[in-house]
């Protein structure tokens, strides 16, 4: 009379299994380009480095969470681990891990979120004044190869300034060095900058060295700002940009006709080492760097684009998916030997309890004793024994000298 009625309609797709759907999300989230290279700001909370060197951890802000994993190899690069209650800008891409089908970023890099605003102005400018071309590999000029007068633009206190002129008295006495003093740090110091690249201009110089040595990214930004760039750029004569260190990159670097990883890098690649052929040399190393340079920047697009592709292709995510996944057996392999240690220690005491129940020595502590020959043996029998005989006999405490007195047979009365 009834006829039941499935829910379900035959037409309707196939359902996904669990596996199916988190791994279709995962190729979802892989496959958006915006999310494989991306920054995020939060607060560092559960911090935790494994045994394997992969870090784990959690940004937060007020309104949301986020799982982050680091892999040991990026952790080594930084020159320090974040802690709990940091404020940082992650920069890495969103994946999933599939064993609990949990969003996750993987971080690449770290560092602190005031840092990592500086860094976007940075990039922001960057762009702004490379559409502008104002660091087109054709606007760098080859340097004299025999300068007379060098211009120094830093600050007369600095270390950085007679770094320079050491070299320079090493490697080209010859040259008049004409210094225009200026600050290298702080927020008035990018117009008096610029005012000291001027000043030099209206000189009768062949080359500027524009130096200060090593600093904080804040401490360097003076170098950073749009003004100076423009100065260095439009120029009259060659400039050789030298701040900070070797790893460290500002506007007026690329601005600058050649860039040097420091002070007085800048004065050696100005000058000749007293020889002609040693000025062609750094010539020719000079347009090789600009010549890299130019390739890179026309590459740097379309490989981001195959980097991107080749993750999607590659094993690299079920990599990091089982590289998590050990961790988590590692953990979990660790509280089960933990536990079975603790199991055999308890069993090995009630053995130890029920060996010393048996023991020979606890039938000595209740009065009884152990009777030997001279040779050691055991006397169990009367047959054993003749008058005279002498015995060893052992007690609780210790033991004593006997000898045989007389035999009496149990069944003598």
């Amino acid at each position: 009379m009834f006829e039941q009625l499935s829910l379900f309609a035959s037409s309707d797709p196939l359902p996904y299994t669990v596996s199916q759907l988190v791994a279709r999300i995962r190729d979802t989230l892989e496959l958006e380009p915006d999310l494989q290279d991306i920054q995020v700001e939060g607060e560092v909370s559960n911090f935790a480095r494994a045994a394997s060197g992969h870090c784990y951890f959690t940004l937060k802000d007020a309104g949301a969470e986020l799982s982050c994993v680091m892999w040991r190899g990026a952790a080594r690069s930084l020159r320090a681990l974040p802690a709990d209650g940091d404020l940082v800008l992650a920069h890495g891409r969103v994946g999933v891990y599939e064993q609990r089908g949990s969003l996750q970023l993987y971080v690449d890099h770290v560092e602190p979120a005031g840092v990592g605003r500086l860094y976007q102005e940075f990039e922001r400018l960057k762009a702004q004044l490379e559409a502008e071309g104002l660091f087109a590999p054709e606007r760098k000029r080859e340097l004299p190869p025999f300068p007379r007068c060098i211009g120094v633009v830093t600050s007369p206190a600095a270390a950085a300034l007679q770094d320079i002129l050491n070299v320079l008295g090493r490697r080209y006495p010859l040259a008049e060095v004409l210094l225009s003093p200026t600050p290298v740090q702080g927020k008035e110091a990018p117009p008096q900058i610029v005012a000291a690249l001027e000043a030099l201009n209206r000189q009768q110089v062949d080359v500027i060295l524009l130096a200060r040595g090593g600093g904080s990214l804040e401490e360097l930004w003076p170098f950073n700002d749009e003004q100076v760039a423009r100065a260095v750029a439009n120029s009259r004569v060659p400039v050789v940009c030298g701040v900070g260190h070797e790893t460290d990159f500002s506007l007026a670097d690329f601005a600058a006709d050649l860039r040097a990883p420091t002070p007085s890098a800048a004065a050696e690649v100005a000058t000749p080492e007293r020889m002609e052929l040693r000025g062609q040399v750094d010539g020719l190393s000079a347009r090789m760097h600009v010549a890299v340079a130019a390739e890179l920047a026309q590459r740097r697009a379309s490989l981001a684009e195959q980097l991107r592709a080749l993750r999607h292709l590659s094993p690299e995510t079920r990599l990091d998916q089982a590289r998590q996944r050990l961790d988590e057996l590692a953990r979990r392999s660790t509280a089960s030997l933990l536990q079975c240690l603790s199991v055999w220690r308890e069993r090995l005491a009630g053995l130890a309890r029920r060996l010393g129940s048996v023991s020979p020595l606890a039938t000595l502590e209740r009065g009884y004793a152990i009777v030997r020959c001279t040779d050691g043996t055991v006397v169990r029998s009367l047959t054993q024994l003749s008058p005279g005989d002498p015995l060893d006999v052992h007690v609780s405490d210790g033991e004593f000298g006997a000898a045989v007195v007389e035999i009496k047979d149990k069944d003598v009365g």
